[in-house]
């Protein structure tokens, strides 16, 4: 089949590798000038194949008025005359119930152990360098609550087959030697992962769609998607700002774009941006490196070693939908390197970045064809996009590969 995959970013990239390397003809496009530049651009750089438990719980739920009426809180709600704003905050409300919690859980860790296992073939395949490496991922708990509430989760977790381990304040500090020059800071314990990954999204979208264009595949940078030619149900051609491109299947991996693209063919889709910031620094010369990545819930900010610098990635929030940076949000993000890692990093001039998460209320994405047309949606990862594009893709391809 011909297919055309609207969207370039993590999820876009993976799924016109994949479709390529079944055999379908691939054309690739963006509205941006080169793969990644949006929300995979500087994000997290987790592959967190085990952290994925839904944003909407029931702890979520109880915190909430804390979260949203401090003024320091890393999560915040700007209220806009949306009403797509509000009817997502509703679906979210509704989501923060323990059964869908436990559901979501067991959908996203299913797709997170499909996605590992698909790009670990891939580099097989590839010889990409996007700085991948599996060194683990330590959670540090600020309280002996949260302490507790991750105990409990990690118990309902290795159920579902995965292998994690609590620790005590001393136990994190052996598994990172780095972070003993900060001993001062309040954790109760900690969460380790031995077989979590890091890896630059920018670097592998780009490394997907060289290897896209080996293959075959088309792109076309700095074209916009406006609309649809349709007949009934079948979609025949995407409008972009250079003309028409005709397909035999659509895929619509936009990120927060999508909502109204998809909106031209009637589909509504229950995602809301949340707005994310990171910055990214140079490691001092001499300096004791972490190996680890390290997420610490008090702070709601994780910390990723790419190479020689370290990406620091927090904050929610939503209905903020443009791209600024405050200076605030800049400082509370250098503030943390400097307590959590006193010394080790330049933080004079950090490269500074913000994103939207394309999110659904209960954090599963939408992956999948849309009723009978040749119209297909792999959207909605939130901020699980490097995790989960492998495992989406190779879920959307098999769909297509059922209709050719």
């Amino acid at each position: 089949m011909k297919v055309c995959v609207i969207g370039a970013g993590v999820i876009g990239c993976a799924t016109a590798y994949e479709l390529a390397r079944k055999g379908h003809d691939v054309h690739l496009l963006d509205s941006e000038q080169a793969p990644g530049l949006g929300t995979s651009y500087a994000n997290g750089a987790q592959l967190s194949y085990s952290y994925v438990e839904p944003f909407a719980s029931p702890a979520t739920l109880r915190g909430l008025p804390k979260m949203l009426l401090s003024r320091g809180s890393a999560v915040r709600f700007h209220p806009r005359w949306d009403w797509r704003q509000w009817a997502w905050g509703l679906q979210f409300l509704r989501a923060c119930s323990a059964r869908q919690a436990l559901q979501g859980t067991a959908q996203l860790l299913q797709m997170a152990q499909a996605s590992r296992a698909m790009l670990e073939q891939w580099m097989r395949e590839e010889r990409w360098s996007f700085g991948f490496e599996e060194n683990g991922k330590l959670v540090l708990c600020p309280t002996p609550e949260s302490l507790r509430l991750q105990e409990r989760q990690v118990a309902l977790q290795a159920a579902m087959g995965c292998r994690q381990e609590v620790l005590s304040v001393r136990e994190c500090l052996e598994k990172e030697p780095a972070l003993q020059s900060a001993p001062g800071l309040p954790w109760a314990g900690g969460v380790w992962t031995r077989d979590e990954c890091i890896g630059d999204p920018h670097r592998l979208c780009g490394d997907m769609v060289a290897s896209l264009q080996k293959s075959g595949g088309q792109v076309s940078w700095g074209v916009r998607a406006m609309s649809f030619c349709r007949r009934g149900e079948r979609v025949d051609a995407v409008v972009t700002s250079e003309g028409e491109i005709g397909a035999d299947a659509f895929v619509m991996a936009a990120g927060p774009r999508v909502v109204p693209l998809a909106a031209k063919l009637g589909i509504y889709l229950p995602i809301y941006p949340i707005k994310g910031y990171s910055i990214t620094v140079p490691f001092r010369a001499g300096a004791v490196r972490p190996h680890a990545s390290v997420t610490d819930l008090g702070r709601k900010t994780v910390f990723a070693p790419l190479g020689e610098q370290l990406r620091v990635a927090a904050m929610a929030e939503v209905g903020a939908t443009g791209l600024d940076v405050p200076p605030d949000r800049v400082r509370t993000m250098v503030d943390a390197v400097a307590q959590t890692y006193p010394g080790l990093c330049d933080l004079e001039a950090p490269a500074v970045w913000a994103g939207l998460r394309p999110a659904t209320p209960t954090s599963v994405p939408i992956v999948g064809r849309w009723r009978g047309s040749n119209v297909y949606l792999n959207v909605g990862h939130g901020a699980l996009g490097l995790t989960l594009a492998a495992g989406s893709a190779v879920a959307l391809g098999l769909q297509i590969s059922v209709t050719d």
